[in-house]
């Protein structure tokens, strides 16, 4: 049997294509800038073709904070499907090359692998179009029981939500989990994504398939239908699932840093310095990684929201949402780890 694991994150293995480009070319292309939608094959190439010279890297939200946390020193997989491509073998190798355990088999037909294309202002917002393909081949069958019930938490991308087969995979691994007494995350991904999914998502918080929840302002605002900030804390701060029981919330507010949400009880967190913001994708997936691998390390709340904010920081400074950097290094000299 492999070693346990601290995280398995079930997430959309996707590769990213991120330029950069200005807001008339987002008003020429039809682009809601900051948002994510969804496109198919044809629309991707057309996409591909008017675009700016390109980074191309491994991405995907929840391979993010695989990557992050692994970098943090936590013991990590992830669980997504790619083709058997050139595409999904450059994934593959990229996050098994940061330490991340990736078993998942590639698909021998149908849809290529997952592609991002990721489009960066001059304020540093990112506007995303997904062509999901061999992304929404995955299947409860590449949810390892193993594997699952070793890890300490179980996080979900909340970007799975949209192929129907991924949410099945989600629910085999909540209840793997759960069985074994561990924890669920979800991240809600996205605010656009919250629309799509708001009733579904409250109703895993309250059904008790969730245990940790972590979301940018924007998202939970859309999640309680508010646009009041306030308002929205406080109802996550109220938030119990059907046992009675209370929600750790992590909620990320660029600069103004984080709020930890647990048991009644709120707690504001700083921001870490940034020089330039150069590209904000990725931020909340390592402000997760961060949090989540100081969680494995036994730190305290507070501590973790510090080394999610920490690892969030660096990941904007440059185009990309993979760090460049030495996390531990960095988390060593601000006195966190």
């Amino acid at each position: 049997m492999s070693a346990p694991l601290d995280l398995l994150v079930l997430g959309n293995a996707i590769v990213d294509v991120i330029a950069r480009t200005d807001d008339a070319f987002l008003s020429a292309q039809g682009l809601a800038k900051g948002a994510m939608q969804l496109i198919d094959e044809p629309r991707a190439e057309d996409l591909f073709q008017a675009m700016g010279p390109a980074t191309i890297v491994s991405g995907g939200s929840g391979a993010n904070t695989a990557v992050g946390a692994a970098l943090l020193g936590a013991r990590t997989g992830f669980v997504g499907k790619v083709r058997e491509d050139d595409v999904g073998g450059l994934f593959a190798h990229d996050l098994k090359a940061t330490g991340v355990r990736f078993d998942v088999p590639p698909a021998k037909e149908g849809p290529a692998t997952a592609r991002c294309f990721v489009l960066v202002t001059p304020d540093g917002e990112r506007t995303m179009n997904t062509y999901l393909g061999a992304c929404q081949g995955l299947s409860p069958a590449d949810v390892d029981e193993a594997t699952t019930a070793s890890a300490r938490v179980v996080y979900l991308e909340g970007y799975l939500w949209d192929p129907p087969a991924a949410k099945d995979a989600f629910r085999k691994a909540v209840k793997i989990a759960h069985g074994a007494g561990n924890a669920v995350a979800l991240t809600l991904s996205d605010a656009f994504c919250v629309g799509r999914y708001r009733d579904e998502f409250l109703a895993l918080i309250r059904d008790g398939s969730v245990d940790i929840l972590f979301a940018n302002i924007g998202e939970l605002k859309s999640l309680y239908e508010t646009e009041d900030a306030e308002e929205a804390i406080k109802a996550l701060r109220d938030e119990r699932d059907a046992r009675g029981r209370h929600l750790l919330g992590l909620v990320t507010r660029s600069e103004q840093g984080s709020i930890v949400v647990k048991g009644g009880e709120v707690r504001s967190v700083e921001a870490s310095p940034v020089r330039e913001v150069v590209d904000t994708t990725g931020a909340g997936d390592l402000f997760a990684a961060g949090f989540l691998a100081g969680q494995a390390r036994g730190l305290d709340y507070v501590t973790c929201a510090k080394l999610g904010s920490l690892a969030a920081a660096e990941v904007i400074q440059h185009i990309g949402a993979r760090p460049q950097s030495d996390l531990v290094a960095l988390a060593r000299e601000r006195g966190l780890l």
